[in-house]
Parts: structure tokens; C-alpha cells; sequence
């Protein structure tokens, strides 16, 4: 038995999430599929985080049990071609240790939301893209945002059916940049609560229109409350980018 590392980007739009549900495909159960088709093994496809309906991955990690007699570039092709039609795309597979865990084993888990500021409509970008009509001030929004850096209570900005054990998290970087009409919003932590980008988002974006400021961002962490947040943005502007191990994991 072999275990595999993998790196697979989706796009997430007409999946239920990462996760195996009833209720609908999931990105976890076309990967199992694939595997399946090829060597015939039933097997459980671990994932490093659960990105929820709608939201995509261009750096998503997960690990994977081999009985066959293969190798890691066989993997890869095997399961692209029986993933095709789905938007799912395994970009790379390598060979690990037993002990490797793609969930426990991580280091820091990197998000990127975008926003596309401008008064017409999206077109090609609908799916992939939260659109604001409202002019936003990605300067103040960034300014704002460094003010949730570091270790807090995250209360206000946890899904009210989050089950982390915690609300503490630690919070590694929040930058806001603009290029033209694309505003883009990346986060890097350990670790996150569920929704926890997208809250940051939906709060930024208030403070983008002028309706709050760096204080009131400061005040609403402070309130341990998420009715003291912004509203949640919506889950088709965010990307997981990158999934990050110890060198000596991989």
C-alpha cells in the first residue's frame, strides 16, 4: 500500500462542497470514484479542509490509499481521465510516507476571495467572482483588516454551525489588494472557522462602502458576537490556494 499526496484544483459551483453529503455531488466523492475506476479499490479520499457549496480550489491537498502496483505520475493521468467531464483536476501526486496526514499534518491553509468592483454585470466571471456595484476602498479595507491579525477569539466571525472545538484561531496575514476592478482579499492561518474568510469579507466590504471603519472592525472582534459582524459574502468569490506541510512531511 501506497499513500499519495494530492494537489487538485475544482472549480466548486455545482458541488455540495468537499465533503461526501447525500444531498447532492461532492468533490470528495467524484475523487473516491475515480480511484475506483481505476484500480477498483473503495477507498477515502482525506481532505486538508472542507471548502463549502459554490466555493472552488486552485491548491486544495489530500491524501490517498493505494494498494495497486503503480506510481505517483500514473495516479495523476489515471484519475484525471476518469474525472473528465467534472471540473476537477489533480495537478500533482506524490508518494508519502504512512504518517503523512493531509488534515493534521498541515502547516497553514491560504485563501483568496475576489471581488469584482464595477457597475455592469459579470458575464464570464459570474461563478467565480463576488460583484459589487458600489465603488470600495481597498486601501481602507486593508488598513481595517490588519486589524484582526494575530491570535483572538473569532467568535464574531464563526458560523453559528461551525464544530471547531475553538473559536481561537490565529490569523497570519489579511491583505486587500485592487488591479483595476479586481479586488482581492487573502488570508493565511493554521487553521479556520467555518465561514470565517467569508465573514472577514462580508465585514470588509462595509468598511469598503464607508458605512464602518478600522474601530468598528476592532469593536466587533471584540464583541466575541458574530450579530455584531458583517454579513456573510457569498461563497462563489472564494478560492482555496494553498495547502502548506513541514518539507520533512513530503
Amino acid at each position: 500500500m501506497t499513500r499519495y499526496h494530492l494537489v487538485i484544483e475544482y472549480d466548486g459551483t455545482d458541488y455540495v462542497g468537499w465533503q461526501r453529503q447525500d444531498n447532492g455531488p461532492s468533490i470528495q466523492e467524484e475523487l473516491e470514484k475515480a480511484v475506483h475506476a481505476f484500480c477498483g479499490e473503495t477507498v477515502v479520499v482525506q481532505g486538508a479542509g472542507r471548502t463549502d457549496a459554490g466555493v472552488h480550489a486552485l491548491g486544495q491537498a489530500a491524501h490517498v490509499d493505494i494498494h495497486r502496483d503503480t506510481d505517483a505520475n500514473t495516479v495523476r493521468d489515471a484519475l484525471n481521465a476518469h474525472l473528465r467531464p467534472n471540473p476537477i483536476s489533480v495537478l500533482q501526486a506524490v508518494a508519502v510516507s504512512e504518517e503523512f496526514h493531509a488534515r493534521f499534518s498541515a502547516q497553514a491553509r491560504s485563501y483568496r476571495y475576489r471581488i469584482i468592483n464595477r457597475r455592469s454585470p459579470l458575464a464570464t466571471q459570474r461563478y467565480l467572482a463576488w460583484h459589487v456595484g458600489v465603488e470600495l476602498d481597498a486601501g481602507a479595507m486593508h488598513e481595517a483588516a490588519q486589524r484582526l491579525i494575530g491570535k483572538h477569539d473569532f467568535s464574531t466571525f464563526r458560523a453559528s454551525m461551525c464544530q471547531a472545538k475553538t473559536p481561537v484561531k490565529t490569523l497570519t496575514s489579511l491583505d486587500v489588494s485592487r488591479d483595476g476592478e479586481v479586488i482581492d482579499i487573502c488570508a493565511s492561518a493554521p487553521s479556520f472557522l467555518h465561514h470565517q474568510v467569508r465573514n472577514f469579507v462580508g465585514t470588509l466590504k462595509l468598511v469598503g462602502e464607508g458605512k464602518w471603519t478600522a474601530d468598528d472592525i476592532s469593536e466587533a472582534l471584540a464583541a466575541r458576537d458574530r450579530t455584531k459582524g458583517g454579513p456573510t459574502a457569498p461563497p462563489e468569490g472564494l478560492f482555496l490556494t494553498e495547502v502548506t506541510y513541514p518539507p520533512n512531511n513530503l
